[in-house]
């Protein structure tokens, strides 16, 4: 299979994912007698470079925002920032293809949950991803219902959960604190050993996501909560805000890969506090 065989078989999963998880994300909502959908909004990125759409459903029974994104863009990054990126300090040419999601819950006793995949081609090519969650409060059976869920989906493709876990509590930790963001999950990237193989735990990781989401927030959707309860939520989105900000890679591949910058953004909450 050739690169651009590659990138078509990716970029259609990513739409069709993308539409899998508003379906799923909107039956929630409108079961929960929100009768709320998601109001969907296209870009085009300068100089043909391609574009995308973001969907954001918003003040909802279930969800106060949860955004799903999924560009496909291409171009040549800066000389600044080309040195990140594996296969791309030479002449700075990219092309990536991705959906990401971002849930943010109107009952504080439901945790944030992020997802995201992409597939990236420099000179190099390679798929990368994670989901994790974000609570309020500790809940051990959700935590250890959510980790083995991605065991069990590592474990099925053969890949390295340890290893994953481990990069994941990593990566979603603010040093500026001295805390991690949430619980972690799983994180990856770079993954160029076998195509076909690394495309199909990608596919899986984003089906289970539908899953996981699900479950979590079925359990937890009819539990009351107290106004000092939403107090600690929007404490905690504060430091959601600070780590998509200040470190999330994300967020600076988008700006500096000629973005939407309210897609990039999508993932903020609409409310905070510090």
């Amino acid at each position: 299979m050739d690169i651009e065989d590659k990138k078509t078989y990716s970029d259609k999963w990513f739409s069709y994912l993308q539409a899998q998880i508003c379906n799923h994300f909107e039956k929630i909502e409108n079961d929960a007698n929100g009768f709320k959908r998601f109001i969907s909004t296209s870009w085009n990125k300068k100089s043909n470079g391609g574009g995308g759409t973001y969907n954001i459903l918003s003040n909802g029974k279930v969800f106060d925002k949860v955004g799903v994104n999924k560009s496909t863009v291409s171009g040549i990054f800066s000389k600044k920032f080309r040195k990140n990126i594996p296969g791309a300090q030479q002449n700075g040419k990219y092309w990536a293809s991705g959906v990401s999601v971002v849930a943010h819950m109107r009952n504080p006793k439901i945790p944030a949950i992020h997802f995201n995949t992409r597939f990236i081609v420099t000179s190099q090519n390679w798929f990368g991803g994670g989901i994790d969650l974000t609570p309020c409060f500790k809940d051990k059976k959700e935590e250890i219902y959510f980790h083995s869920k991605l065991k069990r989906i590592c474990k099925e493709n053969k890949k390295n959960y340890l290893k994953y876990k481990k990069w994941c509590d990593d990566y979603f930790f603010l040093p500026h604190r001295n805390e991690p963001r949430g619980i972690g999950g799983i994180f990856f990237d770079y993954l160029d050993k076998n195509w076909e193989t690394d495309f199909k735990f990608v596919r899986e990781v984003g089906i289970s996501f539908i899953e996981i989401s699900k479950n979590i927030i079925k359990k937890k959707i009819n539990i009351k909560f107290k106004e000092q309860d939403k107090e600690k939520q929007l404490l905690k989105r504060g430091r959601y805000v600070e780590f998509n900000l200040l470190y999330d890679r994300g967020t600076k591949f988008g700006l500096n890969s000629g973005g939407n910058t309210k897609a990039i953004l999508m993932s903020l909450p609409p409310k905070a506090k510090w």
